[in-house]
């Protein structure tokens, strides 16, 4: 990866640190000042990229590695880490697995050796078995990813997809760091700068108290209740449900959340020796977190959980916004979809300053019935608030789905793109893909990785992927990278002077090229005020040294 000169990073870490304290955004000016749709670095870095592209699927990954690429939006912790991590975790935590199913259980208990052993029961086998056994290592490779998986009567990529996470569970948070660096080292190593994670904290104490409280059983408007199933839920109803849930301590789990995410981030700075000479690489990516909210339970535990996120996002700044997941396609998914974005609805008027995305539209025909697929990306945006979209794959199948892609596009609505996710889960490719159609209509989109652990890949695997399927061109790419952090859930104004429009910047930073080393005290300044704008010149400043260093 090519680094930025050092006064720019001695420049950015200024930003960062000014900008966690000073959050008001500097306005632009109405004169400000344009930049060349193509640049000559620009010109000749599509010649290269073109040359790649035409030559062969590997020349093409080798030249994405190192160019820039923003953001990753849409990664789920759990889903990025790779499955040899999780084995030497497991071996680590004393962890037994069933051979059958190929899973991680707990022990019955531990020798009284030194080092003590886990004692495994009738059947099973430790964990640490699978470094003298290769095929014990082989399957669990496989069974905690898409590797080597083959569909077969009964049992699909979806199926494979998301009965990964539970074979891997019953690993200890402890080793939470340990995988931040992970996603953080393998992201620097493809010049990638920026991640919003997606990460559940602990919450059982608050889903105990959800299912302790009684839920209203009013009767939802057929009219409204799109999904039949859901009983409804008034504004009323919500707010003395929120008032029940703070007042038996909701709010004593946040500063457990908090504590946990010190402690992950704690233990990511020591390994990668962030702050010291022999600082790593992973060091130069920012994360920040997602509030990932389990979507497939009963409402009592849903909007406990959404509200315990809500709060946490408001108080904790490295928590930017919040985010449903689990399969779209469940029994409660499906059923409760209407009712949580109800949910939704009333906690963004509690807490208006909370970013949403939402995971919306992963389905795909065959996989529901059809009215399944006509309303929810709609209702993500119009009752769910969502800024942003995860999948939208089925954007096509909704009610009026010219209007939809209209109106995203003039509300700015990015769509998180997951080419390799839709295809393993959804079997959905190419000319089924909607990217062309969010392209067309003006959606800004942005890729993303989704659970490249899982899926075994990385974010260059994407570009490339989505340059040979889409005939995409070097220039599509970098707009998509520069979306990506345009559209992240960073603090401050964005240092482009219209949103998503990358052609004229912020007139602050008019008098020295875009993205320079040495931004002049004008443009420091409003640098300094805005997080996102420090990020999106850096990510400027990356384009500099790569275009600038090929032939």
């Amino acid at each position: 990866m090519l680094r930025p000169t050092q006064s720019l990073l001695a420049t950015l870490l200024l930003c960062f640190t000014a900008a966690a304290i000073a959050q008001t955004p500097a306005k632009p000016k109405t004169a400000a000042p344009r930049v060349s749709r193509a640049t000559p670095q620009e010109q000749r870095a599509s010649r290269a990229f073109d040359a790649a592209k035409q030559s062969s699927p590997l020349q093409l990954t080798a030249f994405l590695v190192n160019m820039p690429k923003g953001g990753d939006l849409h990664m789920h912790l759990s889903g990025a880490v790779y499955a040899e991590t999780f084995i030497r975790n497991g071996a680590a935590d004393l962890l037994c697995v069933n051979p059958g199913t190929h899973s991680f259980v707990k022990p019955g208990g531990t020798t009284r050796s030194i080092p003590p052993q886990p004692v495994c029961g009738e059947g099973n086998v430790r964990a640490s078995d699978a470094f003298k056994d290769q095929r014990l290592y082989d399957d669990l490779v496989n069974s905690f990813s898409m590797r080597s998986f083959v569909p077969s009567a009964g049992v699909s990529g979806h199926d494979q997809f998301f009965a990964t996470f539970g074979r891997f569970s019953g690993i200890d948070k402890s080793h939470t760091g340990e995988w931040l660096d992970e996603v953080a080292s393998r992201a620097a190593a493809q010049n990638e700068q920026y991640l919003e994670v997606m990460e559940t904290p602990i919450f059982s104490d608050v889903a105990k108290l959800g299912y302790s409280i009684p839920w209203p059983s009013t009767p939802a408007d057929p009219v409204l209740n799109r999904t039949g199933d859901a009983t409804g839920t008034t504004r009323e109803d919500l707010s003395k449900l929120r008032d029940a849930l703070l007042a038996g301590g909701l709010r004593d789990e946040v500063a457990v959340d908090r504590k946990e995410l010190d402690d992950a981030l704690n233990s990511r700075n020591q390994i990668e020796h962030c702050g010291e000479p022999s600082a790593t690489r992973a060091c130069s990516v920012k994360i920040r977190f997602l509030y990932q909210v389990l979507r497939a339970f009963p409402p009592q535990q849903v909007f406990a959980q959404t509200l315990l996120g809500f709060e946490v996002a408001s108080q904790d700044p490295r928590v930017v916004g919040i985010n449903f997941v689990q399969p779209e396609d469940s029994y409660m998914s499906m059923s409760e979809y209407h009712r949580q974005m109800l949910m939704l609805d009333y906690l963004h008027g509690v807490y208006p300053k909370v970013h949403i995305s939402l995971h919306a539209g992963e389905l795909a025909p065959g996989l529901v019935p059809p009215d399944g697929l006509r309303f929810h990306v709609r209702e993500a945006i119009d009752l769910g608030h969502a800024e942003r979209i995860g999948h939208g794959v089925s954007v096509m199948y909704e009610n009026e789905p010219q209007s939809l892609l209209k109106e995203m596009a003039s509300r700015h609505i990015m769509t998180e793109i997951n080419l390799t996710s839709n295809d393993v889960i959804l079997g959905v490719t190419g000319a089924w893909h909607p990217l062309p159609a969010y392209r067309a209509a003006g959606v800004p989109v942005a890729l993303s990785t989704d659970d490249e652990g899982v899926s075994r890949i990385n974010i260059t695997h994407e570009y490339a992927r989505a340059a040979l399927d889409f005939n995409l061109s070097y220039l599509d790419l970098k707009k998509m990278a520069r979306t990506s952090i345009e559209h992240s859930f960073l603090p401050g104004a964005s240092l482009w002077a219209q949103p998503d429009v990358f052609t004229t910047i912020n007139s602050a930073c008019a008098a020295q090229p875009l993205g320079g080393a040495n931004p002049t005290p004008k443009c420091l300044a409003f640098l300094q005020s805005s997080e996102k704008a420090a990020e999106q010149w850096q990510l400027e400043h990356r384009y500099l040294l790569f275009e600038g260093s090929l032939p």
